[in-house]
C-alpha cells in the first residue's frame, strides 16, 4: 500500500501560480501511475492530469497549456505546476496512485482557491 500526502495549496489571485506536491510513503512511487484530480463544490471529481510510469502525460482540456504534471521518483514525489490560475480552477485537489486502471490510493485532498 502507498500513502499519499498533498501540499502546496492555498489562496491566490487570478493569473498567479501554485505548485502542488504529492509525497508517497510506504512503497516506491515508481511502481505507480500517478494523477491529480479535483472536485469543486457541487461537482463530481474529475481528472486534471496523469503521468504514467514511463512519464507519458495526459491533461484535461481545461488545463492544457497551463498545468504541468511531473514526477521525481528519487524523492517519491509528484508535482502539479499550475500557472495562470483561473477562478474555475478553485477546487479540492487529490493525488491518486494506480496500477493500470486499478486505484491503489488517494490523498486526503488539498484546497486551491483562486479569487480576487
Amino acid at each position: 500500500q502507498v500513502q499519499l500526502v498533498e501540499s502546496g495549496g492555498g489562496l491566490v489571485q487570478p493569473g498567479e501560480f501554485l505548485r502542488l506536491s504529492c509525497n508517497a510513503s510506504g512503497n516506491i512511487l515508481s511502481f505507480y501511475a500517478m494523477g491529480w484530480y479535483r472536485q469543486a463544490p457541487g461537482k463530481q471529481r474529475g481528472l486534471v492530469a496523469n503521468i504514467s510510469r514511463g512519464r507519458i502525460t495526459n491533461y484535461a482540456d481545461s488545463v492544457k497549456g497551463r498545468f504541468t504534471i511531473s514526477r521525481d521518483n528519487t524523492k517519491n514525489t509528484v508535482y502539479l505546476q499550475m500557472n495562470n490560475l483561473e477562478p474555475e480552477d478553485t477546487a479540492v485537489y487529490y493525488c491518486h496512485a494506480a496500477i493500470g486502471t486499478r486505484t491503489v490510493s488517494w490523498g486526503q485532498g488539498i484546497q486551491v482557491t483562486v479569487s480576487s
